[in-house]
């Protein structure tokens, strides 16, 4: 199939997980993704564990993010290997990174300087927490930002510390949020010619997951979200809402009439919370009925009468089990991605179906610096026979 973004060309500063997040997902879409590594070390990514699995010499988590990428290997601090990056921005479509403000400016890259070198250059970057104020120079590392952004607070019990989400999610919707800005300006572009600089940080992108609920307690007499004691999993939603221990597991329980769930599963103590108003009043002693009830049968059985009453509930499943399920099997979600040198390995694919057909793609991670003499040839061979010359001419004056 012609992919949507076949033709775009992108020169990839970024590394570890944010940036290249944002890139696997434009090449995913059809992008070609060029990705810019330091000489001998690379990606930072490439050399950091998120486990002990090592997958033919580089981390897990570089696999999952780097796929379908092409890797170049340039000093920024060369001026040689800076007027061959120049050579190839001329002839991009959109120049991306992830560093903390001010590094591309030292560095002679930033968004003035590349749009000097192409006039209608799409920029993309991702910052920390913005480009101005005291915390412009943090690092903008996943964890630190679940921190500042108050997300901690939302998941677990009441009596439990801050508990975080245990993926990177403010990485990920800030990679998402500059995929869509990167796509906006694209299409303006069609339109008018022009290029443009789109910012992404991760504090907006971290707020911007919060937005119900921080508009909740900014409509609430700044009143601070309470988690519930028991089956927390929204602060700011009556019961049932929640996770609960069953007899061989665990069932999630969504919105719904408490009435209607007690006379479903036959426990009368639920028949007396007859407003939604009570159901979130009271919400505390509900959830405790429930979960002195659900633990006394199995999911299974839970779910027989659940379900066929339209009651919004799960089953809590591990990977295991989600992965063996038919209804996962049925999204066809695992790919099989193969490394030049022949390794292959198994990965996700682009969530997105285009035309009824799923983005797939093949093509597995690079090693570090693989595609520099192809790129070179196809790219820079005018520029480095130009530069040969110009030597030559030194060398004859002098």
């Amino acid at each position: 199939m012609c992919k949507p973004l076949e033709d775009i060309l992108i020169i990839d500063f970024s590394q570890f997980l944010s940036g290249p997040s944002a890139s696997l997902r434009l090449a995913d879409l059809g992008a070609r993704v060029i990705k810019i590594e330091k000489p001998l070390t690379g990606d930072i990514s490439r050399h950091m564990y998120i486990s002990n699995v090592e997958m033919n010499g580089a981390s897990s988590v570089f696999h999952a993010i780097n796929r379908n990428k092409e890797s170049f290997t340039a000093d920024l601090k060369s001026e040689k290997d800076k007027e061959e990056l120049k050579e190839l921005i001329r002839q991009a479509d959109i120049v991306m990174h992830n560093f903390r403000p001010g590094v591309m400016e030292r560095l002679g890259f930033n968004y003035s300087a590349v749009k000097a070198i192409k006039n209608d250059i799409i920029y993309g970057e991702i910052s920390g927490y913005g480009t101005e104020g005291p915390w412009k120079f943090k690092p903008g590392q996943d964890l630190l930002l679940q921190a500042l952004s108050g997300i901690c607070w939302l998941s677990g019990n009441q009596e439990m510390a801050p508990v975080p989400m245990g993926i990177s999610l403010v990485d990920i919707a800030a990679g998402a949020h500059l995929v869509q800005g990167l796509l906006a300006c694209l299409y303006r572009k069609g339109i008018t010619g022009e290029g443009g600089l789109v910012q992404v940080s991760m504090l907006e992108s971290a707020c911007d997951l919060q937005f119900e609920s921080i508009t909740t307690y900014l409509n609430d007499g700044n009143e601070l979200p309470q988690r519930t004691k028991t089956s927390n999993a929204n602060a700011y939603l009556g019961a049932p809402y929640g996770i609960y221990k069953t007899l061989n597991g665990y069932l999630s329980l969504a919105m719904g009439s408490i009435p209607t769930l007690g006379e479903l599963i036959n426990c009368a103590p639920l028949n007396k919370y007859k407003t939604p108003t009570s159901w979130f009043r009271h919400r505390e002693e509900i959830k405790e009925i429930l979960e002195g009830f659900l633990c006394r049968r199995t999911t299974e059985h839970w779910l027989s009468i659940l379900e066929p009453a339209d009651i919004w509930c799960a089953e809590v499943l591990t990977w295991d089990k989600l992965i063996e399920h038919e209804g996962f099997k049925k999204l066809n979600m695992i790919q099989k991605v193969e490394m030049k040198d022949g390794y292959n390995f198994l990965t996700t694919r682009c969530p997105i179906i285009f035309d009824n057909q799923t983005l797939l793609s093949a093509k597995g991670t690079p090693k570090l610096g693989e595609d520099n003499q192809a790129i070179a040839e196809e790219f820079l061979k005018q520029h480095l026979l130009t530069h040969a010359v110009h030597k030559q001419e030194i060398k004859s004056c002098s």
